[in-house]
């Protein structure tokens, strides 16, 4: 299996600092729904946000996939790009490093997908 990222960003810029809409918080909570779905099958190593609320605020996934035509349905597939409230870049990846510390050690699997 390969190892890819994609990183994504708000369509409308303004959506972290203002807040969600309706529809985009459905579509947000979708894309938490299937990013948990990826890790329980063993697809999604990592994935995360900053922190910010800017328009220089994203998110990246880490995952694997046996091909770039596989890794780009994980990515079109997910349901805040598929409805347009994110926006994506895939790109082929590989973890040089991995810390042999648990880095979510006391942060809840259930963490909001916006905190």
């Amino acid at each position: 299996m390969k190892q890819f990222l994609y990183r994504i960003q708000p369509t409308r810029p303004t959506m972290l600092r203002d807040g969600l809409t309706e529809r985009e918080a459905a579509a947000v909570g979708a894309h938490f729904e299937y990013l948990k779905g990826l890790v329980a099958q063993g697809v999604v190593l990592m994935a995360g946000r900053t922190q910010t609320a800017d328009e220089h605020a994203f998110g990246i996934v880490i995952f694997v996939a046996a091909s770039e035509a596989d890794a780009t349905l994980v990515v079109q597939n997910d349901p805040a790009v598929k409805q347009g409230v994110m926006k994506a870049e895939l790109f082929p990846y590989q973890v040089a490093l991995w810390s042999a510390k648990d880095p979510t050690r006391g942060i809840s699997s259930e963490a909001s997908p916006v905190d």
